[in-house]
């Protein structure tokens, strides 16, 4: 989970009591300060630890260690504006989702990069929340789409017969042959399958023909 901004300077307030916490890196010593809330989004009091570039990795989850690695040295060089999103295991083993911006600060008389710094703020909650309801949207999409297939595959059974993955069998041949959406033959089948006739069966049957 990375995502790049390197117009983006300032974390933005999430409105939730979030405190940002602040960081500098000495590139000639490799180095951090942090501030006692950067110590705490990473599971450590303040001052516990002395912060470097090994153990800022080291907390990064594995599958966004490379990404990290990869933007800090990019910022060792060029000293741009920099930013990302991305997973850390803190020190007690809790999974956190930090939003990281900083950019660098050039000596003076060699104009080389001789300093990192910007802050780090905890976007777990935030992003845990939209993940949630993402998840309910995806589930009742999944509902919608589903009830009318579920019902059609016992109206499609009942007429012809037969159990309902054979029915359901059946419905996929036909939304194929036909190139007609499945939910919407399931719609058909259900309509016509419900509507109070002494012929509905045959005209279920007509309609997967």
């Amino acid at each position: 989970m990375s995502v790049e901004n390197p117009a983006a300077l300032h974390p933005v307030s999430l409105g939730d009591g979030t405190t940002p916490g602040q960081f500098r890196v000495d590139l000639a010593t490799d180095v951090w300060w942090w501030s006692p809330e950067t110590y705490r989004l990473h599971g450590f009091e303040p001052g516990e630890v002395v912060p470097t570039t090994s153990l800022v990795l080291a907390h990064k989850h594995p599958d966004d260690r490379d990404r990290v690695r990869d933007l800090l040295e990019r910022a060792r060089v060029d000293g741009e504006p920099f930013s990302s999103m991305h997973r850390i295991m803190d020190a007690r083993g809790a999974e956190r989702v930090l939003v990281l911006v900083g950019h660098g600060r050039r000596d003076r008389d060699t104009g080389r990069v001789v300093e990192l710094m910007g802050s780090f703020v905890d976007v777990t909650v935030a992003v845990r929340d939209r993940a949630e309801q993402q998840a309910e949207r995806d589930i009742a999409a999944a509902a919608r789409s589903r009830g009318p297939i579920e019902q059609a595959k016992g109206v499609v059974a009942a007429a012809l017969g037969v159990g309902t993955e054979q029915a359901f069998g059946l419905l996929k041949r036909v939304s194929n042959d036909r190139n007609v959406r499945l939910r919407e033959l399931a719609r058909r089948v259900v309509e016509e399958g419900t509507t109070p006739s002494p012929d509905r069966a045959r005209r279920v049957v007509s309609l997967l023909r």
